[in-house]
């Protein structure tokens, strides 16, 4: 069953695990953001600073959005991991099985839904009237790729629940490159807009989702279902959907915190917008080993709960905690010094405005990296130990945070409070997740002495 390509992590130094787990999520992460922070520079610098304004005035619908669809899927990934580690393996292809079924319903409803209602949903967000038409040609095609987002993101959830953390990143880095070569020849050759660069989202992103599937389907012997195990089952259903419900929930709620964020930002002009837009998108860049860091957590967690080994999630989170920390203190150094050349990818040096707006955001918001840090591999590892309604509560602290700036302080303070807007959602998650994940703990523990 490619025992090469599995990795049992209820065995081992945890931080060993977590770190080459961890790394190649992160490149993966990385390629994803590379190649998405490439259709920004193309979009900025070949159509213009109101192309750019008008694709990253989507950003926080397209995090509500997608979010919720790869939350569901990691959500889904949960049972997997916790069968793999309990060698449960008739219930494991029970529940990929029925995660395929649910996945199908789900996204086939949220295409139909979201594309109806795109320009609706874009007017109520005030997207300022010289960009929303260019808005609504970029994100509706996003949306029309709903499907392939499940596609990837379930496959690839389930590869790294059997600890394969690698596979999906080489073709991630594959999708990678065809998204880059059709954003080129989308813009440049075919003049498509920025519908051309979410055409090429789509497009590149399906083919990894494929290329998931083929390789399963040959590599993992594990996962051959048979004919009974693809019979639907309501209690497995339920599993899967208090599961991964709450965790795309958890997305979509802290995205709505961002919607509301962008409302108020939108009210302060096209150039606040393109500020804001390409500060995420080098942000983002830089947090992506946070990412790598909380799923891997959320892989680590789920196969120690299912072998009913408690210290070593205790021991994992230290782990992985120290890492963030580490790193995070690095990357305030990096963007403090650099963040205002990093701009330029995006803008026009004569941009000087802007410029100076981008790096005033990257250091307020990487001086709270460390809290980010928190956020993720706590809110994960309680994700990974099964209680995943508690990322709902954790994603309406962060959404209660970017709210009170967004209403609060931004139309008094302007664009600086909207540098903080984030650091505040992270100071409230966490408020919440460290005590939560001790009472998670608590709950296994005497709930494991109960089953002996």
């Amino acid at each position: 069953m490619a025992k090469s390509s599995i990795k049992d992590m209820t065995q081992g130094n945890p931080t060993k695990l977590i770190i080459g787990f961890a790394f190649p999520m992160l490149l993966g992460y990385l390629f994803q953001q590379f190649y998405s922070m490439v259709d920004t520079i193309i979009v900025g610098k070949w159509l213009g600073v109101s192309s750019l304004a008008a694709v990253g005035s989507t950003g926080s619908i397209n995090f509500m959005i997608i979010g919720f669809c790869m939350g569901v899927c990691s959500g889904f990934a949960i049972p997997v991991a916790q069968k793999f580690g309990s060698k449960d393996y008739h219930a494991l292809r029970k529940f990929v099985a029925n995660s395929v079924w649910v996945s199908v319903v789900f996204a086939a409803v949220m295409t139909v839904v979201v594309c109806l209602f795109c320009m609706d949903i874009l007017r109520v967000m005030k997207t300022p009237s010289d960009i929303i038409q260019e808005a609504y040609d970029y994100i509706f095609v996003i949306f029309l790729g709903i499907p392939v987002t499940y596609l990837y993101n379930l496959l690839a959830g389930i590869i790294r629940a059997l600890g394969d953390s690698k596979t999906p990143v080489y073709f991630l880095i594959l999708s990678s490159v065809i998204n880059i070569v059709l954003d080129i020849v989308s813009i440049g050759v075919l003049h498509m807009g920025v519908a051309g660069p979410a055409w090429a989202t789509v497009i590149s992103q399906g083919a990894s989702g494929l290329l998931c599937l083929f390789y399963m389907i040959k590599k993992f012997e594990i996962l051959h279902i048979q004919k009974d195990e693809w019979a639907y089952d309501g209690s497995y259903v339920k599993t899967l959907c208090g599961m991964g419900v709450p965790m795309g929930l958890q997305y979509s709620i802290t995205a709505i915190g961002s919607v509301l964020l962008q409302v108020a930002v939108n009210g302060l002009g096209s150039l606040a917008v393109a500020a804001i837009t390409a500060g995420n998108k080098i942000s983002m860049f830089f947090c992506c080993p946070y990412d790598a860091l909380g799923g891997t957590m959320a892989t680590y967690a789920g196969q120690n709960v299912g072998a009913k080994k408690i210290d070593r999630i205790h021991q994992g989170i230290k782990a992985a905690t120290v890492i963030g920390v580490v790193y995070s203190v690095a990357a305030f150094v990096i963007l403090a010094i650099f963040g205002k050349q990093m701009a330029l990818l995006f803008l026009e040096a004569d941009e000087v405005g802007v410029i100076s707006q981008v790096h005033m955001f990257l250091i307020i918001i990487s001086a709270a990296y460390i809290l980010l840090t928190i956020v993720n591999v706590f809110r994960f590892c309680i994700q990974g130990m099964g209680y995943s309604a508690f990322a709902i509560l954790a994603g309406v602290c962060e959404m209660v945070g970017r709210t009170i700036v967004g209403f609060g302080f931004v139309p008094v303070f302007g664009y600086v409070a909207a540098c903080f807007a984030s650091p505040v959602a992270w100071v409230l998650a966490d408020a919440f997740l460290i005590p939560a994940y001790f009472s998670c703990i608590k709950k296994l523990k005497k709930m494991f002495n109960e089953d002996a």
